[in-house]
Parts: C-alpha cells; structure tokens; sequence
C-alpha cells in the first residue's frame, strides 16, 4: 500500500466530527488566528469588525442642545428678546431675568436659560415682547445624556454597519480601529465541468465557481476575480500548484470537489504534501458530509486555512455555512454565532446519527419554518427559493411544533437575519 493510499485509509476510518463539535472547533483555531487590527474611515469601515470597544470622545451631546424651535428664557415673563442663537452657533449668556434668546432645534441653549418655550407656545406682547408658560420638564438634551465621555458604547468584535458608522461619527470619530478583512480564494476542481453554456455529453454547468465568491464576500471576505481559478486539472501536481499559489495571498481558501478518496480526488494527498493538518476531517452532517477544514503555519507563524467542499452545490454550501461561517467569525474577532430559531410548520425527517440540515423558508411574521422542495445536494432549486436551513439534530426527528435552530444563508455584511 502506497503513503498516499495508506493515509486515505487512515482519513476513511476516522469518525466524522459531530456538527456541533466541528462548529466550536473551527471557530476556536480562527479566533486564534483572529487577524491583526486597522484604522479605516468610517466610509470605509462598512462590513468589518470593531477591534476594539467604540467609546465616545468627549459627552453626548457634548453641550446643552434645544429640542424644539422656540424661546430659551431667563426668569419669568414676558422677556424682552436680546439675541438669537441658531444650530452650529454659540450665543451670549442670558445675564439677566426676563430676557430671551430666538433659540432653533440643535442649537447650544445659552448660560443662564432657565427654561426652553415652544415657539408654537408663544405669543408676543403689544410692545414684541415674548410670553407663554413653558412646559414643567426641560426642552433641552443635558450634556452626557446619550453617552459620558469615554463611555463603551459597543464592544470590540460587533460588525460594523450603518447604524455604528452614524454612532461613531456622532461621538467624533473619524477612524475606526477595526479587523483586517479575510483574503479569501477559491479553486474549482474538476474535469467535468463547464464555465459556460448549457451542460450535455457527460459535462455539467460548474456552478460553485460564481456562487461561492459571492457568499464569502456576504461574510466579509475580500475576493477578486484573480483569485477563482479553475477548472483545475485532476492531477496531484496541479492540485499542490494551485494550493500553493492561492495560499501565497489568502488567508483562506475554498476548494470545490475532491474531498472524497475516489481515483481523482487529490485534495487529501495534495494538503499532505504541503504540511497542512486537519482542523476537522469530515463531520457528520447530512447533505454535505465530505467536508473539512485544514490549516497550514509558516515559519513565520502566519497561518492560513483550506476549506475542503463537496463537489456538490448544496453540499457546499452546507459545508460554508457549517465551518466556513464559524471560521470567519473567529478570524474577525467577533464571537461565535447564535442561532436563531423557529417553529417547524411541517415534519422533517431526521438523519440517524447525522444532523440534518435541512431547507426551509421563514415566515417571519409567525416565526415559522417551512420545508421547502428540490432540496437534493446536486440541487440549487430549493437553496435559491430558502432562507436557511433548520438543524435536526442526531438521533431526532422534526415534528410540526417543535422549535429548531436555523443556520441563515450568508447575507449581506452586517445584515441581520431576522
């Protein structure tokens, strides 16, 4: 028996992971490997993941701001208007009682304001004097209202969105201290396959090859047409070449197809050649079973992973969602990701001693999930018309009522799924 085949053996008769096991596994070696942090601005910062608490530079709101267009107001009236202060100015204090200042929403509420009246609570005396009774509570947002200065507002490893980029800019930030986003890369293996025009004559349509791209992008990954390469040929050699041309650049990369031992499955002896090791070597999960992520450590301590995906298509995306989500969370820093969950609107049969994961498209108003068709692992029909998929787990069956975990399908960065 040949080195080669021996370890194909050895890889065969391991027991496959548990799902959730294989889960906790990855995120923990990517939150080990979390990568190093950088300041962009906050145009830019869209997608990544705070590297350190956002705190506020100074209170907010930083000095006293009318909530109304009105009258600030010294004492009792009628007052006698001695100025006028508008959003961005400054303004004299009121020094004396029965005197007021025009005051706009925004605007910073003079010294010596003993009360904000509402411009449409106002009325004005024979000789233009101001008069009016102002509300009991004060028309004003107090300094430190929203935030103290150097409050921790969100923590370090919460995505950056829209919402955070206002807050951060609001608090006067220009940067954000954020993690680099992951290089990611992708190879196609195969013979068989076709990038163009309609599958026939024992060749099929690769579709991993587009799709996969873009839901690492949807997981805050960086990934350039340069870096999806293939069809790769099925020979070892090409296999070690393209591993090692890919790594040079990505801190990960995705394969597709040949994570099986079959005659042209090179993956596993192509991964031994480099000195990668196994972080998980299959998982038991139904569809998507032949999946496994590897990680390779220069001399240099830069470390990189392989993500090993079935050939496929909803398999792979199985096997992204399994190990390739966890991972990236753990290399940005960000904690490990909570399922969300829902209430079966029909049964779904379970997978012996495998999790299922199995298609479902979410009604969010009632909470449910329901099944949905063509749901085969060669499929994309049912994957292109779901919202995720509900987590049957070993050993169970899913009856109508009961409420599972769902894994969402990568969106948008920074988009929440319900």
């Amino acid at each position: 028996m040949s080195t080669e085949t021996a370890a194909a053996a050895a890889q065969v008769a391991a027991p496959p992971a548990g799902w959730e096991e294989a889960r906790s596994r990855v995120y923990a070696v990517g939150l080990a490997a979390a990568l190093p942090a950088i300041d962009r601005p906050l145009a830019d910062a869209d997608g990544h993941t705070l590297a350190e608490p956002l705190t506020t530079r100074t209170d907010l709101p930083a000095f006293p701001t009318s909530s109304v267009d009105g009258w600030a107001v010294r004492g009792d009236g009628p007052w006698q208007v001695v100025g006028r202060v508008l959003a961005g100015q400054s303004s004299p204090p009121l020094t004396t009682d029965g005197t007021t200042a025009e005051i706009a929403t925004g605007a910073m509420v003079p010294e010596g304001t003993t009360a904000v009246l509402r411009i449409e609570e106002s009325t004005r005396t024979a000789d233009g004097r101001v008069d009016g009774t102002p509300r009991p509570m004060p028309e004003w947002r107090q300094p430190g209202e929203e935030a103290y200065a150097g409050e921790e507002l969100l923590p370090a490893g919460t995505p950056v969105d829209p919402a955070l980029i206002g807050l951060a800019a609001s608090c006067g930030h220009d940067t954000l201290r954020v993690r680099r986003q992951p290089r990611a890369a992708l190879l196609v293996f195969g013979d068989e396959l076709l990038t163009s025009g309609p599958p026939g004559a024992g060749r099929v349509r690769d579709a991993l090859g587009p799709t996969v791209p873009a839901w690492l992008r949807r997981y805050g990954c960086q990934v350039r047409p340069a870096d999806v390469v293939g069809p790769v040929a099925d020979t070892l050699p090409a296999h070690v070449a393209a591993l090692r041309g890919a790594l040079a650049d990505a801190d990960l990369v995705c394969t597709t197809g040949g994570t099986m031992h079959g005659p042209v499955d090179h993956l596993h002896p192509a991964l031994q050649a480099l000195g990668a090791e196994y972080v998980v070597n299959t998982v038991a999960v139904r569809p998507g079973f032949p999946m496994l992520l590897a990680r390779l450590v220069d001399g240099d301590g830069r470390v990189r992973f392989v993500a090993g995906l079935p050939g496929n298509p909803q398999s792979a995306v199985v096997a992204l969602v399994s190990l390739v989500a966890p991972l990236l969370a753990g290399l940005a820093g960000r904690p490990m990701p909570v399922l969300p969950q829902a209430t079966l609107a029909e049964p779904v049969p379970g997978r012996g001693d495998f999790t299922h994961l199995a298609l479902v498209r979410l009604d969010r108003v009632a909470s449910t999930a329901h099944p949905v068709r063509h749901v085969g692992s060669a499929m994309l029909r049912g994957l292109a018309g779901a919202d995720g998929f509900a987590v049957i787990r070993p050993g169970t069956s899913g009856e109508a009522g009961d409420r599972v975990p769902v894994v969402p399908v990568p969106l948008l960065p920074g988009e929440r799924a319900w």
